[in-house]
């Protein structure tokens, strides 16, 4: 069972949606039981990241998450993926839940539009990584993002994309993953992230 984390700050519909039509089983997890009892978990997000840390901390989330990503597969999808690092500048300095080394900060992207949106191609860093696998070389994913993350070390960043720079569009630290983009929202080329992302949890398409 993959579970999507329910913390009032997500595009979980359209994920679960995603989960439903690949007969991935899954469901929305809105307490910590059902988090502890997930063998994957999706953490999804849209907004602003201030307003997302504060809600997870309300409602007991951060935590239990910080200890079942040590046990299971995470998997962070666009705002989710800016949360697992250790801190934003999005309207003030924020402390995020501290799983990547390091930090998300606004796209300087001199005349272009902001916030970045559409579909842009990835270049795949770490082709081994059980979650791009059977992915093209340079894939193409949409995303709709205003801040993007800078991961601290290199080994940590599975893809990079450009929009005006270049940023870190996917991440992954032992089982903790992060994708800028949606793959909900990507065709059949998020179709295959999201499958391997199930296979890593051990759930089988049904």
């Amino acid at each position: 069972m993959i579970a999507v984390i329910d913390y009032g700050a997500g595009n979980l519909f359209s994920v679960k949606n995603a989960l439903d039509f690949l007969g991935v089983e899954n469901c929305m997890a809105k307490d910590r039981e059902i988090i502890q009892k997930a063998d994957g978990l999706i953490l999804p997000g849209v907004g602003a990241f201030p307003d997302a840390m504060e809600k997870l901390k309300e409602k007991d989330m951060a935590s239990v998450i910080c200890a079942e990503a040590a046990k299971k597969p995470l998997l962070g999808i666009c705002l989710g993926m800016q949360l697992l690092f250790e801190s934003s500048c999005e309207f003030k300095e924020t402390r995020g839940l501290g799983l990547i080394p390091g930090r998300v900060v606004s796209i300087e992207a001199k005349n272009l539009k902001i916030p970045h949106m559409g579909w842009n191609s990835l270049r795949i860093c770490q082709p081994d990584s059980p979650l791009v696998q059977g992915l093209p070389d340079e894939p193409y994913m949409y995303f709709v993002h205003s801040y993007a993350c800078q991961a601290a070390r290199p080994e940590d960043v599975l893809a990079t994309s450009t929009y005006g720079v270049e940023f870190h569009a996917a991440v992954q630290r032992g089982n903790v993953m992060g994708v800028q983009f949606h793959p909900e929202k990507s065709g059949r080329v998020g179709e295959r992230l999201l499958r391997n992302f199930a296979a890593m949890a051990g759930e089988e398409e049904h």
